[in-house]
């Protein structure tokens, strides 16, 4: 069974009343947390582009993306669960995992549920919370994986 129904949770993908891009984040997350996402790319097999700037290389280490100088731009990891979802996470901080989505992208119950199997994947994995903000609303919470229920939930009224 889906842990949300898309039309109990429709508005909250509205790029309209949105905005396009999502942030998605863990907060309280350690370097041994982002290397234990990295990890779980790999054993999953989603299909990945790591990038610092326009040069796309390997995918190093957490400790290495993450002890990069200050002024170096910021790389992301683009990770693609299916072929037509993609995530976009970006190295700002050792202490929260954060990343994108493109709310374009994640319409219907299909897309939905591919969405809360990755938010739950990572939740698993590191045995924390993912949450979902608004870009629109000052980073208002509205839906996240809760490690007690072990599902994803609504943090707020659609």
């Amino acid at each position: 069974m889906a842990d949300l129904l898309w039309d109990d949770v429709s508005s909250f993908f509205d790029p309209d009343l949105m905005g396009s891009l999502s942030d998605v984040r863990v907060p309280g997350a350690s370097v041994g947390d982002w290397q234990a996402v990295l990890d779980l790319v790999v054993e999953k097999g989603w299909k990945c582009q790591y990038a610092e700037g326009e040069s796309v290389l390997p995918v190093p280490r957490a400790d290495a993306v993450l002890s990069r100088p200050a002024e170096a731009e910021c790389p992301n990891l683009r990770v693609w669960p299916t072929d037509d979802v993609l995530a976009i996470f970006r190295f700002y901080a050792d202490d929260e995992v954060d990343f994108d989505v493109d709310l374009r992208e994640l319409q219907g119950q299909e897309r939905l549920d591919v969405f809360c199997d990755f938010l739950r994947e990572i939740g698993r994995r590191l045995g924390k919370p993912v949450l979902m903000a608004s870009e629109s609303d000052d980073g208002h919470l509205v839906l996240g994986f809760d490690v007690e229920t072990d599902r994803v939930v609504l943090l707020a009224e659609p």
